[in-house]
């Protein structure tokens, strides 16, 4: 009798992408160029957020009190564990309705897999992995979207609501606001040494707490009428998305270095060479408006720009509304966040300085 074929072993999910997670994101710069060529088209009075700031989720107004916080993200793999992929990037993709000071109300899944070269039980454990996250934020996945891709990608569309009194922008800081970050630096740097075999036990383990972490502090931050902007940090790296709220300020946005968080080790992966190409991209995109001291070491601007997966928010507020800001944070467990650096007088050419 002949014995059964066993089958071939499945291919870890991150050699079978190009990039993982928000690594994936086209440069700032390449998609500035890109949206510069879409013909204009008329908006709706009700659209109070479109893409004109590049901000986190577009919002559509229902009612006096209701309006629609709409957003997708789905990216590659950036972990070899399915279910820890799905949760990634589940929660990846609700935290811009967080970010908008948003409640999530469903999701969709978008799902695109090899499926000659995954297994339905590889496949169904991503799924599971986004749906646990939707569970502990309170949604129902609804509904979604299959194809057969060459590359894994999992993603979710977010739908949320909003007060339109509370809705926060990632363009509305004001001279003088302290900038508060949520979570530590460092995704990046993380998953690049993951795929080279550098990443021990203990930093995947902090890997995957960072990144599905749900960014439940929003809501209760955009109720306070001391937080004027609101983002969170991703693909573009914290200078990018500082940068963005520099830009709709219209004025410098100063960082204390010293103070921003970094995950435990990260700096010395760096240091050893553990960085993603999009930080690279990044740089070259919007190197120009950023202000270096003479000493920054490079590893440093790694993690300046390190694309970070399900990252931290990135809070600008009142000094006089600090303690509440970061009460409300400690209050939801986010114990790394502080203050991190503040929004400068207006300028004509608003630029990131790193003191």
């Amino acid at each position: 009798m002949t014995a059964p074929l066993t089958p071939p072993p499945e291919p870890r999910l991150t050699s079978l992408s190009h990039g993982g997670g928000c690594g994936c994101k086209i440069a700032p710069g390449v998609l500035s160029g890109i949206l510069r060529g879409t013909p204009a088209l008329p908006v709706p009075e009700a659209l109070l957020v479109g893409i004109e700031t590049a901000d986190d989720a577009a919002v559509y107004r229902l009612n006096d009190r209701q309006a629609l916080v709409a957003t997708t993200d789905f990216f590659m793999p950036i972990v070899d564990d399915p279910g820890d992929f799905g949760r990634i990037a589940a929660t990846n993709a609700i935290s811009d309705v967080y970010a908008m000071g948003g409640t999530p109300i469903m999701a969709l899944a978008l799902v695109g897999m090899p499926i000659n070269v995954l297994s339905v039980e590889t496949i169904g454990r991503i799924l599971s992995g986004g749906a646990a996250v939707c569970a502990a934020a309170g949604i129902p996945v609804a509904g979604g979207h299959t194809i057969d891709s060459v590359e894994p990608i999992y993603g979710l569309v977010a739908l949320g609501l909003v007060d339109p009194a509370h809705l926060k922008r990632n363009a509305d800081a004001r001279p003088g606001d302290v900038l508060v970050l949520g979570k530590p630096l460092g995704v990046g740097i993380q998953s690049a040494a993951l795929k080279k075999g550098a990443l021990d036990a203990a930093g995947y383990a902090r890997m995957i707490a960072t990144t599905t972490r749900l960014n439940t502090p929003g809501p209760d931050l955009a109720r306070l009428p001391g937080v004027h902007a609101m983002t969170d940090v991703t693909g573009f790296g914290l200078a990018g998305h500082a940068l963005e709220m520099a830009r709709g300020a219209g004025a410098d946005i100063v960082l204390d270095w010293a103070r921003v968080p970094l995950l435990p080790g990260v700096a010395d992966l760096a240091r050893a060479g553990n960085i993603t190409g999009a930080s690279g991209r990044n740089w070259a995109s919007y190197g120009a408006e950023v202000a270096l001291p003479g000493d920054f070491p490079p590893e440093a601007r790694a993690l300046l720009t390190d694309p970070q997966t399900s990252g931290g928010l990135l809070v600008a507020c009142a000094p006089d509304s600090l303690a509440e800001v970061l009460a409300i944070f400690h209050r939801h467990g986010f114990a790394d966040a502080g203050v991190i650096g503040q929004v400068g007088p207006p300028g004509p050419a608003p630029r990131l300085r790193l003191g």
